[in-house]
């Protein structure tokens, strides 16, 4: 009885810890990544987003979303109606905020990704008011593992056609890692 009140306990400790507002510093060994919708703008659209090969998540409206990973080249992207990607090199220990900006589309918002690359912005500041002010949005496990089965053709679609095709004729944005964020910068 004792060691499954502990465990409860522990488990409520580190979910708080998850969700908890403001920023959170990696773990040990890793980077993390702030993806802020600092608009209302589109605020029905909702964009999914990924890392590599793997969904790692979704959202809509002035909202956000923290994603830990491991540090080196990764390769970002989220998906509506069309497809942005962002190339990355994390440095261990960082912390780097993406705006998701939306942008007008045909029949859905489209979605831009625009690393902050200057502290000295409004865009930065609004991003750090969003991310002290609400806790992050947090997508389910469960729906994580369901979205990596359900999409991984369309998964090997759109990576094949990025290495093969855009990757080679769009200047998509980088994150570098001098891009990480002080901590004194992020209260």
């Amino acid at each position: 009885m004792k060691k499954s009140i502990t465990l409860i306990a522990i488990i409520t400790i580190v979910s708080l810890s998850l969700s908890a507002q403001g920023f959170q510093p990696p773990t040990e060994g890793k980077a993390v990544v702030y993806f802020a919708r600092i608009s209302s703008y589109g605020g029905g659209a909702s964009f999914e987003y990924f890392l590599q090969d793997k969904y790692i998540g979704v959202f809509k409206g002035k909202n956000y979303m923290r994603y830990e990973c491991n540090p080196g080249e990764q390769l970002f992207w989220a998906s509506t109606e069309n497809k942005e990607f962002l190339t990355a090199n994390l440095k261990v220990g960082g912390t780097y905020i993406v705006i998701v900006d939306v942008i007008m589309g045909f029949w859905k918002a489209h979605v831009g990704l625009t690393p902050i690359t200057d502290t000295d912005t409004e865009l930065f500041m609004r991003a750090v008011d969003l991310i002290n002010s609400e806790g992050p949005v947090i997508t389910p496990i469960s729906k994580i593992d369901k979205m990596n089965k359900k999409l991984d053709k369309f998964i090997d679609e759109e990576l094949e056609h990025y290495y093969n095709e855009s990757k080679n004729v769009r200047n998509f944005k980088h994150i570098s890692e001098d891009f990480a964020i002080p901590a004194d910068l992020l209260k």
